[in-house]
């Protein structure tokens, strides 16, 4: 058997589409086509099934799935011991987050890159609860995530630190001059939020049930730049990781509200699989950001 075939089938399975796959491999989709029925007359078995306009595995596609995690696991793990001794190369598959990618890792994959210019990273942005999805899904190699702290038995977290989320305003709001300003003042304010299912507006949402507040907001956006602009025009406030508005409150193109409620606070956590292979390459990245 091709070990290409199951290459093609993992990132079939990844993306739900033969299209995609085949962008994303280099390949025709009729060649990725092909490739499945080679797998599927291999194993007497159907792999993926049409429903709607879009495929998904069948059962049988599952545990085939599973089976081609741990053979290419398997044989990057057999490359990497056997070539210890050149240049670390291969493929970093990360998920995250927009305010991570932004905010954070930049100058973290800057020095990786320099120390091993022959190892890509493959970054992906998404959800916190899709990046832990992904992760046990075998689509990424490890996620960073800004989130509660969490917990999965399948899953290895690791704590790099504690991030605030400030509420920030345009520097002449009325809210700011004050040195105290408790949950129950925002009642009425306009909110400018990210999008649902944000790790962040989740917590934010909860507190304002928890002191019977309305959650009102203006506007919704997935982009934090396009937020802090809407911000700084004075169209609402928004709850942020300080991470991602700290250059612009030193310049003072925004201004945080003295919030007094020190529970506001996520934490920047690294995630892995416990049956997941660390490759050499993924071994320094987690140690560069550990020691960062």
């Amino acid at each position: 058997m091709n070990i290409d075939y199951l290459q093609t089938f993992r990132e079939v399975a990844k993306w739900n589409s033969f299209t995609k796959a085949g962008e994303m491999l280099g390949y025709a989709q009729s060649s990725v086509t092909t490739q499945i029925k080679k797998l599927e007359e291999e194993f007497g078995v159907v792999l993926f099934e049409r429903w709607g306009g879009k495929i998904k595995l069948t059962q049988a596609g599952v545990e085939l799935l599973e089976y081609a995690n741990k053979i290419i696991s398997l044989l990057e793990e057999a490359k990497q011991n056997l070539s210890e001794q050149t240049e670390l190369s291969g493929t970093l598959s990360i998920g995250t987050i927009e305010s991570i990618a932004g905010f954070y890792l930049p100058p973290y994959l800057q020095a990786f890159k320099n120390k091993h210019p022959k190892v890509n990273l493959l970054l992906q942005q998404g959800i916190c609860k899709d990046l832990l999805k992904g992760i046990k899904e075998g689509k990424y190699d490890l996620a960073i995530i800004l989130d509660k702290k969490q917990e999965d038995p399948d899953l290895n977290f690791i704590t790099i630190k504690e991030e605030p989320l400030v509420l920030v305003a345009k520097p002449n709001h009325h809210l700011v001059q004050f040195n105290n300003v408790s949950i129950k003042d925002l009642n009425g304010e306009k909110l400018i939020v990210t999008e649902q299912r944000c790790s962040y507006r989740e917590i934010i949402e909860s507190l304002y049930r928890s002191y019977v507040i309305r959650f009102e907001y203006s506007i919704e956006l997935e982009s934090i730049e396009a937020i802090k602009r809407c911000v700084s025009y004075g169209l609402g406030i928004a709850f942020l990781p300080l991470m991602t508005v700290d250059e612009e409150i030193k310049k003072g193109e925004l201004a945080c509200i003295p919030l007094s409620h020190p529970e506001l606070k996520v934490y920047l956590q690294l995630v892995y699989h416990k049956k997941k292979w660390i490759s050499q390459s993924m071994q320094r990245l987690i140690n560069l950001l550990l020691e960062g």
